[in-house]
């Protein structure tokens, strides 16, 4: 089935158009931080260490589910 948006004003079209580029702007501006910080980098370093010698723990452990 197509998705339609035939009934959006031109206003309503290009605030979603603006809403959705902001989000990505915004993320791609949060990434650029986070990888700019070596210690966030030495802790996804350290978390991929864990995981591959197997010191994790599963979400239904630890949030009882």
């Amino acid at each position: 089935m197509e998705t339609r948006v035939k009934d959006l004003t031109v206003g309503e079209l290009q605030s979603l158009i603006t809403d959705t580029i902001k989000g990505a702007m915004d993320e791609v501006l949060e990434d650029i931080v986070a990888l700019s910080s070596e210690e966030y980098l030495h802790s996804i370093e350290e978390a991929r260490t864990d995981y591959k010698a197997g010191n994790v723990k599963r979400f239904e452990d630890l949030f009882d589910v």
